[in-house]
């Protein structure tokens, strides 16, 4: 591997001294450093190939410009790519770069908030009491929902999403609601609080809970369509688009009619719901503006910049196509 070009290259190479070749590569204010010797400072590192060393600057500095997002064990699905990408994006027209990682138990790597020194940590999953105030000791701004006062509430996720599917199944004349969750165990809090959400709106609009639940795998789902559909069963309420595509492809291949006999709806409007065949219906949230929310409420923590005045907009839109 090549060796890293440093300032002190530069200075030998040009004769001068480490000093003269620091105040120019750092820009330092105040210092009378003529305009020729400037320019033949910066013309001599830039042919040598000098890149400034980050750790050195944060170091001198005390800024590493760099926020941590602390991300929950799930997939990083269509939704939370959108508001991670949305969220780098913002940062990045401030100066700042935002790097994710997910803290996982008994974990033998050095945190990223130890090794990296960023001025500020989000968290977008629970933190343990040690872990918190490891996060604290590093010295980073910290914005914990639940702990700090950070303007976030708990729950991230946008749960009003299920409340609107169900609701929509019912306008539409649907009779008896089943949900399909997520057989993925990393996602298993999410996916009960989505079924309670919707088990609780159809309580409160029918008086009675849903007819049905069921996790949904490649190798289950023929058969639980299968005595849905035997039950009588037919309004689908998905987990995600993902977990509605299986249920509709297992309700075609079983020849019913969609939506006739089973209307299915997904959650996240991702691009699958607009590709699949026929187009499925699904929920839409505006997880870019949770993304653009995040970032400035991470700048307000280090820059002079006001925090959001308000929160992001947590509204579930239904996307209606041809599953309902």
């Amino acid at each position: 591997m090549a060796k890293r070009v440093t300032a002190a290259d530069v200075a030998r190479s040009l004769g001068v001294s480490r000093a003269t070749v620091g105040f120019v590569l750092n820009d330092t204010p105040g210092q009378t450093i003529s305009e020729p010797t400037r320019r033949r400072v910066l013309a001599e590192a830039a042919r040598l190939g000098y890149r400034p060393h980050s750790a050195a600057r944060t170091l001198a500095s005390g800024r590493s410009h760099i926020v941590l997002v602390l991300l929950p064990d799930w997939p990083v699905e269509h939704s939370m790519r959108a508001h991670l990408d949305e969220a780098s994006l913002v940062l990045d027209r401030a100066g700042y770069s935002m790097v994710t990682t997910t803290p996982h138990p008994g974990g033998q790597a050095v945190p990223l908030w130890q090794s990296l020194a960023p001025e500020v940590v989000l968290a977008l999953t629970e933190l343990r009491d040690d872990e918190y105030e490891a996060v604290r000791a590093s010295g980073a701004a910290t914005l914990v929902p639940g702990r700090d006062a950070t303007g976030l509430e708990q729950e991230l996720a946008f749960t009003e999403g299920p409340r609107v599917q169900v609701e929509h199944l019912l306008d539409t004349g649907r009779r008896r609601i089943a949900y399909a969750g997520s057989a993925d165990p990393r996602l298993a809090g999410l996916d009960a609080q989505r079924h309670a959400l919707a088990s609780q709106t159809h309580l409160a609009l029918r008086g009675e809970p849903l007819a049905a639940r069921a996790v949904v795998t490649e190798e289950s789902v023929a058969a639980t369509v299968a005595g849905w559909s035997a039950d009588g069963i037919d309004g689908v309420v998905a987990y995600n688009d993902d977990v509605a595509a299986l249920v509709l492809g297992a309700a075609l291949r079983q020849h019913l009619d969609v939506p006739g006999s089973l209307a299915v709806v997904g959650h996240d409007d991702t691009p699958l719901a607009r590709l699949l065949v026929p187009p499925l219906s699904s929920v839409r949230v505006d997880t870019v503006g949770l993304g653009r929310f995040l970032a400035e409420l991470a700048l307000s923590r280090v820059t002079d910049g006001p925090a959001p005045a308000v929160g992001p907009e947590a509204h579930a839109e239904l996307v209606r196509r041809e599953t309902s």
